[in-house]
C-alpha cells in the first residue's frame, strides 16, 4: 500500500451482508488497498448502539492483525452509516480515539428513517410491508420486534443522539445518493419509480429525490453537500441500467463505485 493510501472499512447496511461490497473490492484490490468487511448480519437481534460497539471491537482486531495505525477510510451503505455514526460521533464523541480520514455513506438515513414509520402506519404499513417483501425486508418482518428498525424511526432515542451529539470536525463526510429525475418506473418500480419521504408538515409524500427507499432530506447533515447522481431517462449502452441507481444496487452502481474510488484514493478535502 503506497504512503497516500489509507485502509477502508466496508460497513454493509439493514437486511444485508458484506456480499455487497463484491464489486468494490474489485477495484480496492486492483488499487492496492487494504480493506476489512464488517458483517452484523448475523446481529439482527442487536440493537444499533450494540452493533456500533461490535464495530469497535471489529475496528480494533483489524488495526491489531494488520498494524494499521494510522488513519483509515470508512465506506458504509444506508443504516451501516448510523451505525458508523454511533460509533464516531455518540460513544467517541470525546476521545476521538477512532482515527478516520473520512467517512462515505451511500444512501444513509441520517435523519431517520420514514419507511420505518411507515411500516408501523395502520392505513399504510400493511401494504408497503407486503410490497417489498423478499425485495427489501425478509419473509414475515414484523417490524415492532425489530430493534434496528425501532432504532432508525426519526423520533428514537438513537436518533436523538445521533442529532445532538453533532459531527467530527476531525473527519470529512461524504453522502453519496441517487435520484430518479424523469421518472422512470423501473427505477423502483415498487413505488413507482418514487420515494416516500415525511414532510414538514409532517404528512408522508412521495419524491423523485431518493433511492427508492432513502430519501434527499433523510441523508442531509450539516454543513454536508449531498453527492447527487441522478439515474438516466432510459438505458444507454455507456451508463448502468435505471434500477441500478436505486437504494439496494448503490454499492453495485459503476458510478457510484467511481465516485467513492475517487474519493478513496484521493486527497481527503477534495470535493
Amino acid at each position: 500500500m503506497s504512503g497516500d493510501q489509507y485502509p477502508v472499512i466496508l460497513v454493509h447496511g439493514w437486511n444485508s451482508h458484506p456480499g455487497i461490497w463484491k464489486k468494490l473490492v474489485v477495484h480496492l484490490e486492483a488499487a492496492g488497498i487494504q480493506y476489512g468487511k464488517f458483517d452484523h448480519s448475523g446481529m439482527r437481534d442487536l440493537s444499533l448502539p450494540e452493533i456500533s460497539g461490535a464495530l469497535l471491537e471489529y475496528i480494533r482486531t483489524e488495526r491489531d492483525e494488520n498494524g494499521w495505525s494510522g488513519p483509515a477510510d470508512i465506506v458504509s451503505h444506508s443504516m451501516g452509516t448510523c451505525i458508523v455514526r454511533y460509533l464516531l460521533e455518540v460513544t467517541d464523541r470525546v476521545e476521538h480515539n477512532q482515527n478516520v480520514r473520512q467517512l462515505i455513506g451511500l444512501g444513509p438515513p441520517n435523519n431517520g428513517s420514514a419507511l420505518a414509520e411507515l411500516f408501523h402506519d395502520p392505513k399504510r404499513g400493511e401494504e408497503i410491508i407486503n410490497k417489498l417483501t423478499g425485495i427489501f425486508v425478509p419473509q414475515g418482518f414484523d417490524p415492532a420486534s425489530d430493534r434496528i428498525v425501532q432504532d432508525v424511526r426519526p423520533g428514537s432515542p438513537v436518533m436523538h443522539r445521533l442529532r445532538t451529539a453533532g459531527l467530527r470536525s476531525d473527519i470529512t463526510y461524504r453522502i453519496i445518493v441517487t435520484t430518479n429525475p424523469e421518472n422512470n418506473f423501473g427505477f423502483f418500480p415498487w413505488f413507482d419509480g418514487k420515494t416516500w419521504e415525511i414532510a414538514d408538515d409532517g404528512r408522508y409524500r412521495a419524491t423523485l429525490y431518493g433511492d427508492g427507499v432513502v430519501p434527499h432530506r433523510e441523508s442531509v447533515l450539516p454543513g454536508i453537500s449531498l453527492d447527487i447522481i441522478p439515474a438516466p431517462h432510459e438505458q444507454m449502452d455507456h451508463l448502468p441500467a435505471p434500477e441500478q441507481y436505486c437504494h439496494i444496487n448503490l454499492p453495485r452502481n459503476p458510478l457510484v463505485i467511481d465516485r467513492i474510488m475517487q474519493y478513496l484514493t484521493g486527497p481527503a478535502g477534495t470535493k
